[in-house]
């Protein structure tokens, strides 16, 4: 009786876990983003960001493919995979807090030698005998220390960190469906600048040339506007082989085939522009919004949970075991009340010498914490330099395509001048070739400068932690 109230005290400490405590690490962040310049069309704002901030460019084809690679991109469908699989690892894990049972059955026929020991059979060795067997067996690991607890706590952490990995994924394939998506239609429009202003040049030496054959003008100008317009043919075949690019790799991204998405995307439709007030929360939830942030973190408690576990191996492991079951030289006795046999008993662990194993492991581990821990510092800085520069990249990208706005309007308003001019013979064809190909280089700056616009948003919201579209079943 003494034996189990000392068992049932060693059960008790049960309770304690050696090892420090996770607790979470602060996040040194500023109380406020850098307000962007007053002079941009869409300003920051200091409101809660829209999860599905894809949604904002108001472009129900954008929208779709973003939610749909969620669905089909094989980098998400792996990395969901993969948080399963910390998941089953954790259930292996799991199965130390309970007492395992097993069942067990043997039949052995056998001799024993006459000259032997003992011959169990009573036959001194002179004949074989059969022996039969059938029992349950049990054992169960009194967690004193907080050994297996502590192997839990870091399962699970385990697990949160295969999550915010899937995440991770989750944001980056919905960054990079917009920004591709955004790119094709930015290289479409410089398609369709260059097809207007190839009307426009092949207008220009159609008219050179009707003013050399009436003897106005010299053959100059005639190759002038033939070279132009071959200049700017020779544009089109690198923007359409970009075109078909940008339409793969939104196919790859959806897990299709090569073209697939050409008779949806290959119509041409204008650059989505960024809503006037753009979202972008407060600093202090970008912590709690990043998956790498969170990943850090997650990292961070398994690495502590893991000096727990180290440090419990110093001291002693004690194990209940038991078991019952039946032992017959007969077949037909098996399960006869006189054949029963049964065991029950503590054994106890305790590591004395291990050659400096055990110093070794937790100073590997306390060490690997304190990695983990410079890590999340590292993170969360990092992130704060990713927002600050994608602010300043979205507002100063800005003013940039606002500049080039004016820069189209008086080239344009230059080339028409410079046109009516020509036809009245006041200038040479050289001013207008040299009008209209400031005017190409404009509108192709101003097409990237508005898909740089949209997609400096995309990485905005990105940096940010804005938000993924989920699973169809969230894991």
């Amino acid at each position: 009786m003494r034996g189990y109230l000392c068992l049932l005290a060693f059960a008790g400490l049960g309770a304690c876990s050696v090892g420090p405590d996770f607790t979470k690490p602060a996040a040194h962040l500023p109380d406020a983003w850098t307000d962007a310049p007053q002079d941009v069309r869409s300003h920051a704002a200091a409101q809660a960001i829209d999860a599905q901030w894809w949604r904002q460019f108001n472009d129900p084809l954008l929208s779709e493919l973003v939610e749909r690679a969620a669905q089909a991109n094989f980098d998400v469908r792996t990395a969901n995979q993969r948080l399963l699989q910390s998941r089953a690892a954790r259930q292996v894990a799991g199965g130390d807090e309970l007492p395992s049972v097993a069942a067990n059955g043997s039949y052995q026929r056998k001799r024993n030698s006459a000259v032997g020991l003992m011959d169990s059979s009573g036959n001194s060795g002179k004949s074989p005998f059969e022996l039969w067997g059938l029992g349950l067996d049990a054992s169960w690991e009194i967690d004193l220390w907080g050994h297996v607890r502590r192997d839990l706590e870091g399962a699970d952490a385990a697990v949160d960190l295969s999550r915010a990995q899937r995440d991770g994924v989750l944001l980056s394939v919905a960054a990079e469906t917009a920004n591709d998506y955004l790119r094709l239609r930015g290289t479409q429009a410089r398609l369709q600048v260059a097809r207007q202003n190839l009307e426009i040049a092949r207008q220009s030496r159609d008219l050179t040339q009707t003013r050399y054959d009436n003897g106005v003008t010299t053959q100059l100008d005639t190759a002038n506007a033939a070279a132009q317009v071959a200049d700017i043919e020779a544009r089109l075949p690198l923007l359409e082989a970009q075109q078909a690019h940008l339409v793969n790799a939104l196919s790859y991204l959806l897990g299709e085939q090569p073209g697939s998405l050409g008779a949806r995307l290959l119509p041409a439709a204008p650059i989505p522009l960024p809503p006037p007030r753009v979202p972008v929360g407060l600093p202090s939830q970008l912590a709690q919004r990043r998956p790498d942030i969170q990943q850090a973190e997650a990292a961070l408690h398994r690495a502590t949970a893991a000096i727990g576990v180290a440090k419990a191996d110093f001291y002693p492991r004690v194990s209940l075991g038991g078991g019952f079951g039946f032992q017959t030289l007969k077949g037909s006795d098996i399960g006869g009340w006189d054949a029963r046999q049964w065991s029950f008993g503590p054994s106890l662990y305790l590591p004395i010498f291990q050659g400096g194993r055990l110093t070794g492991t937790l100073e590997l581990r306390e060490h690997q914490q304190q990695e983990a821990a410079l890590n999340y510092q590292r993170t969360v800085l990092g992130a704060w330099h990713e927002v600050d520069n994608a602010l300043t990249d979205y507002s100063a990208e800005q003013r940039h395509h606002a500049a080039l706005e004016e820069a189209v309007k008086q080239n344009q308003i230059a080339l028409a001048n410079a046109r009516q001019r020509y036809r009245e013979g006041a200038v040479d064809f050289i001013n207008v070739l040299g009008v209209q190909r400031a005017l190409i280089a404009n509108q192709s700056e101003l097409a990237d400068s508005s898909t740089s616009v949209s997609t400096n948003l995309v990485q905005l919201y990105k940096a940010l932690g804005g938000g993924w579209p989920q699973p169809a079943k969230d894991l």
